[in-house]
């Protein structure tokens, strides 16, 4: 099977922080049937999709990368809608507001794609991507075979899935929604459109969302304000001076700038109120001695 694939592959202008090394070889499968392919003959890969939630190693990756991004496919056949993984968040939105369909509004404001909301359970404005999804398409690495969960198998939460445990790699989904008044549902978008305007860094100011999830019954950005993180800044990664718990790429900065920010802004709110914050951001790639380090402070809930 003929695969379109990159060899050398400057990966920062792909990621929404800009930020990123050289990798060896990066996969552009433009359907389900290549992805599966992808994934049944290669014994070692990265897989990732809009990289809008990511952190690339300036080091790069020395191996193999499967973006999603050309896998593009979807339908909408009556209230039910399909989506390949790869699919953009915010054009399935404006598609299914053009079909008077109800249920993707929260999707217009996040640049990330199917495959990456589904693994964390995006949600935002009272939605969330698991409230309509039906069913998943799943390749199940251990088995190497594709194989389908309902939604009460996701094991969905708040930011997770169970996609996040390694074994499911998301295909493609399928989803019921609502009929609705276009005009009501174009309402809806604008004003998550305006939210993000005004809470959000525009992607013209490289970013990958937000840093930190929020603890249980609290704002991660409310803790993070209140011990003045926005002043916080090392070489040129900067946090956003409108909201705390974005950190913005302000001059050409790298990612040991990005973890040792994150970092220092970890430390305060652990300081200040015995709270330990979980990063959002996925960190990827090929870790220097000092990335090793931090790595371990921010993740270390998860490397247990």
């Amino acid at each position: 099977m003929q695969i379109e694939y990159k060899d050398n592959y400057e990966i920062r202008n792909h990621t929404s922080f800009k930020i990123g090394g050289e990798v060896e070889r990066v996969y552009f499968p433009k359907n389900k049937e290549e992805l599966v392919f992808l994934l049944t003959e290669l014994d070692d890969y990265v897989l990732l999709g809009n990289c809008s939630n990511i952190l690339f190693s300036s080091n790069g990756y020395k191996g193999n990368l499967i973006l999603t991004t050309q896998m593009k496919n979807w339908k909408i056949e009556g209230t039910q809608v399909t989506a390949d993984c790869g699919v953009k968040g915010p054009l399935l939105s404006k598609k299914v507001c053009e079909a008077s369909l109800s249920g993707f509004e929260f999707m217009i404001g996040f640049p990330g794609s199917i495959g990456g909301e589904i693994y964390m359970n995006a949600s935002c404005h009272g939605q969330a991507i698991s409230d309509k999804l039906i069913r998943c398409s799943l390749f199940d690495k251990d088995t190497k075979t594709v194989i389908y969960k309902e939604k009460q198998e996701m094991e969905f939460e708040y930011r997770k899935s169970i996609l996040q445990g390694g074994k499911y790699i998301l295909l493609d989904a399928e989803f019921v929604l609502e009929k609705d008044n276009q005009a009501d549902i174009e309402a809806r978008i604008n004003k998550n459109l305006s939210f993000r305007k005004d809470k959000q860094p525009n992607l013209v100011i490289p970013n990958a969302g937000s840093v930190f999830k929020n603890p249980e019954n609290n704002s991660a950005g409310r803790l993070l304000d209140s011990i003045g993180a926005k002043n916080f800044e090392i070489n040129g990664a900067k946090v956003w001076e409108k909201h705390a718990n974005f950190v913005v790429n302000n001059n050409n900065a790298t990612s040991e700038d990005v973890l040792e920010l994150m970092v220092k802004m970890f430390t305060a709110v652990k300081n200040n109120y015995k709270i330990e914050l979980a990063p959002e951001i996925i960190f990827i790639g090929d870790k220097t001695e000092k990335e090793e380090n931090l790595c371990k402070i921010l993740y270390q809930k998860m490397q247990k």
